[in-house]
């Protein structure tokens, strides 16, 4: 099982990585809206990864108290 700093470290690369995807989306959007979407798509992907993120995160910290 992965350690808390390395959850920790994957969910900021989440984080990161949704931002860059949600503003490439926005500038695309009038250009090529089926590029905008599939952009858009992989940011829910990575977004619904970073909330099981979240809650792995949650776990193990309950489990250290």
């Amino acid at each position: 099982m992965p350690s808390l700093a390395h959850m920790n470290g994957s969910l900021h690369i989440h984080r990161f990585y949704i931002g860059k995807l949600k503003a490439k989306q926005e500038q695309l959007f009038e250009s090529d809206p089926d590029l905008a979407q599939l952009l858009d798509n992989v940011a829910e992907v990575l977004s619904e990864h970073a909330v099981a993120l979240v809650n792995e995160i949650a776990e193990m910290e309950s489990d250290d108290y």
